[in-house]
């Protein structure tokens, strides 16, 4: 059932993260875009001391991580 949930919850973020930086994919990209997401905003918010708690914890955290990713991959992409 984890899996799943874990699924779900990067959908959702990945979605999010798109909606909130104007970028566009599909649902199989916003599932991979909000789990790696999580891996990154779980990184971040850590080296910063916080953490978070429940799966809206878990979605926001993954939405701050992925549009980190889209903000790096834009940036990657200019050059």
């Amino acid at each position: 059932m984890g899996i799943i949930i874990g699924i779900v919850i990067g959908a959702i973020a990945g979605w999010l993260a798109g909606m909130i930086m104007k970028s566009e994919g599909s649902l199989l990209r916003n599932i991979i875009l909000g789990v790696l997401g999580g891996i990154v905003g779980n990184f971040v918010l850590g080296l910063i001391g916080l953490s978070s708690h429940g799966y809206l914890g878990s979605i926001v955290v993954s939405v701050i991580g992925a549009c980190i990713l889209i903000w790096i991959a834009r940036l990657i992409g200019k050059k």
